[in-house]
C-alpha cells in the first residue's frame, strides 16, 4: 500500500493499484476462457465446418454464439448436441445452471473464412489429396467467392524435390 510520506490524510494508491490489477486479471482470464472455449469447440465440430465463436455477456447470462457452415449438424437431433455442447460446457467452466446458453449461426460466405478453408485442407491431405492439388482446389474456392487475393503456403515437400 502506498500512502501519503506525511499523513495528512491524502489518499491511498493502493486502491486504484488493485483495480487496475483486477482489471487485468479480468482481461488474462477471459482471454483464458475464450482461448480454451474455441480451442474445444474446434476439435469438437471440425467436420461440421466451425468458424469460429463469439461470446456476449450480459447480466442474466452467457450468450455463446458458434459459426458454422453445417449448423445442423452443430445443433443435431431436435438440438440434442447443443444441448450436449451446452453441458459440457457449463460443468467445465462452472456456470451456474441456466448461465450459459449456446447458439449455432450459419457463415454467410463459406469461402471468405480462413478458419473452415484451413479445414477443408486438413481434410482434403487426410483423405491423400496431393499437396498441390488441394491448395489450388482451395484458392481456386475462395477466389471464385469474392476474395481480391489469397495465398496458401505449403510447408510440405513433394517426395520427387527431395535431395537424395
Amino acid at each position: 500500500q502506498l500512502a501519503c510520506p506525511l499523513d495528512l490524510g491524502c489518499h491511498s494508491v493502493s486502491f486504484d493499484m488493485a483495480a487496475a490489477i483486477s482489471k487485468k486479471r479480468k482481461f488474462v482470464t477471459d482471454g483464458i476462457f475464450y482461448a480454451e472455449l474455441n480451442e474445444f469447440l474446434r476439435r469438437e465440430l471440425a467436420e461440421d465446418g466451425y468458424a469460429g465463436v463469439e461470446v456476449r455477456v450480459t447480466p442474466q447470462r452467457t450468450e455463446i454464439v458458434i459459426r458454422a457452415t453445417r449448423t445442423q449438424s452443430v445443433l443435431g437431433e431436435r438440438g440434442r448436441r447443443i444441448k450436449e455442447l451446452t453441458a459440457v460446457v457449463q460443468k467445465r467452466f462452472n456456470f451456474k445452471e441456466g448461465a450459459v446458453e449456446l447458439y449455432a449461426e450459419r457463415v454467410a460466405s463459406r469461402g471468405l473464412s480462413a478458419m473452415v478453408q484451413a479445414e477443408s485442407l486438413k481434410f482434403k491431405l487426410l483423405s491423400g489429396l496431393a499437396v498441390r492439388k488441394a491448395c489450388y482446389g482451395i484458392l481456386r474456392f475462395v477466389m471464385e467467392s469474392g476474395a481480391k487475393a489469397a495465398s496458401a503456403l505449403s510447408l510440405a515437400k513433394s517426395v520427387a524435390s527431395a535431395p537424395r
